[in-house]
């Protein structure tokens, strides 16, 4: 389009963008980012994910605060009929908000990652010894 940058030109196609969390095939408006909630900084944002709950929620807050750069990190689900999930994180001056969200989530992967293994040894084991016997 002349006159337009490629940007605006993308947002004003149609893209239709289904809602993967919603039951009646909501569409997601692409020109809004979803994840940052407003009134953010660098150092004190709120994000939102989508088709999460206490699960992720709770997990993810507790290795959150476990950074010593993490003042504080807190969840809440808006409404027990919507599947979003609020995740709220301040830290001390300096140091980026997206960075410790991005070492929580990349944290709590290798943590899943450690306990499975030792799940699928312990599986391993027992099943090893009900053969035995």
């Amino acid at each position: 389009m002349p006159g337009h940058t490629l940007e605006e030109s993308l947002l004003q196609s149609a893209v239709r963008v289904e809602d993967p969390a919603s039951i009646d095939g909501e569409e997601i408006d692409v020109a809004v980012d979803r994840d940052r909630l407003s009134g953010a900084t660098d150092t004190a944002a709120s994000f939102q994910f989508d088709g999460e709950d206490h699960t992720l929620g709770n997990a993810l807050r507790y290795i959150i605060m476990k950074n010593p750069d993490v003042e504080f990190c807190g969840y809440s689900i808006p409404h027990p009929s919507e599947a979003k999930m609020n995740l709220r994180i301040q830290t001390y001056d300096g140091v980026s908000v997206h960075a410790v969200l991005e070492k929580g989530l990349d944290d709590l992967m290798a943590m899943c990652g450690v306990v499975e293994k030792k799940f699928q040894l312990a599986r391993d084991e027992f099943v090893a010894n009900r053969m035995e016997h």
